[in-house]
């Protein structure tokens, strides 16, 4: 992904959060600045903007040590952040379920826990260096307390999450007695695919136009009048530079892809970087060893796309001139929808129940249910 829609990103991701974007910046070097991250002259520069910007609080886009976030935070005098805080700080506001709750609040003890040594650096600064008497054995006691109290509280939120795994394990397992094929929506974060699972199994999950909306598993049943039927879930979506605490802490979630029979890789036709995107996806399915799983590409939203006539995409007959233009490069068998209109829904129900059933599922029709 290109810097300028990196940033792009950022800011919408700011904006998620209940900020405001003011400015932005960026510089090109050839190694990151051990101290600040980035050098000295740029460091004066966004000084020298805080009257005319009047910001509150400065967020990077590339990940910051901790020395990095504390040296800047003295320097610029304001709060600030990088690209991972602010990822947990939304899933901590989406987080409804006692689920994600306990899976972010453990991504965020342990994006905390090399960190607190800055929060507790005025003590050790006028304890150790200035040799105040009454501070200096206090200032550490209370650092390595809370060390303890996180690691304690890390521990506990770690055997809770297991609790969750055997829970989804047991539920796996009975899904696969049953004999039902489960097909697993995976994508970019607000490519479209809870309202594609909303269209395609008529499903009540919560739909936003925001970035991680869906944290927790959705499952629904979609069928045919004939009793073929296939189980379709929903899982949280993925994003470039994602935490590695939270990928770690959300594999109690992300297992739920393990048992798929089939992915439907939902992607936004109408994003810049839709291919960036694509990318982003599909390393992160082999970084979870799920790149083996058979997959459908599904480029949604088409709605908002344009035929290479310039012409709106208004017609199942569009969708066929869209597929022949080939308007995204990826391998595989690729589908067009828009889970807003209907276009290309019924298709690609009828297209997932060939999957496991052949013709005579498809001859019957389909239905959904919820």
């Amino acid at each position: 992904m290109s810097v300028a829609d990196s940033l792009l990103e950022l800011g919408r991701l700011v904006e998620t959060a209940g900020g405001i974007v003011v400015g932005s910046t960026t510089q090109r070097r050839a190694s990151p600045d051990p101290a600040h991250y980035i050098g000295a002259g740029k460091v004066d520069e966004i000084v020298e903007q805080r009257e005319a910007l009047d910001y509150t609080m400065v967020i990077f886009d590339d990940p910051l040590s901790p020395s990095q976030q504390l040296n800047l935070e003295q320097t610029l005098g304001v709060k600030v952040l990088d690209r991972s805080a602010l990822i947990l700080d939304i899933f901590a506001s989406r987080a409804t379920t006692r689920e994600a709750s306990l899976q972010v609040e453990l991504a965020q003890h342990e994006y905390l826990l090399p960190r607190l040594r800055g929060q507790w650096q005025h003590l050790e600064r006028t304890g150790a260096s200035m040799g105040a008497i009454g501070t200096r054995g206090p200032g550490e006691t209370q650092l390595e307390t809370d060390r303890r109290l996180i690691g304690g509280r890390i521990a506990r939120l770690k055997r809770s999450i297991e609790g969750v795994k055997r829970q989804r394990a047991l539920q796996r397992s009975r899904r696969q007695r049953q004999g039902v094929p489960v097909v697993a929506l995976v994508g970019y974060t607000n490519a479209g695919k809870s309202s594609l699972m909303r269209a395609l199994a008529g499903a009540e999950v919560f739909v936003a136009d925001a970035v991680f909306a869906t944290l927790d598993p959705v499952t629904r049943r979609v069928g045919s009048p004939t009793g073929e039927a296939f189980l379709l879930t929903d899982t949280v979506g993925f994003m470039q530079k994602l935490p590695t605490q939270l990928i770690s802490a959300f594999k109690a979630t992300l297992e739920e892809l393990q048992t798929a029979d089939l992915l439907v890789h939902v992607v936004d036709g109408t994003a810049d970087a839709s291919q960036a995107q694509v990318k982003t996806v599909l390393e992160t399915l082999a970084e979870l060893e799920l790149g083996d799983i058979p997959m459908i590409t599904v480029v949604n939203k088409v709605d908002g796309m344009v035929l290479p006539d310039g012409s709106p995409v208004e017609t199942e007959a569009d969708l066929a001139v869209l597929a022949d233009a080939q308007v995204i490069d990826v391998e595989g068998e690729v589908r067009f929808t828009s889970a807003t209109t209907g276009l290309g829904v019924d298709a690609l129900r009828e297209r997932l129940l060939y999957e496991f059933y052949g013709l005579a599922a498809t001859r019957a029709g389909a239905y959904a249910e919820a």
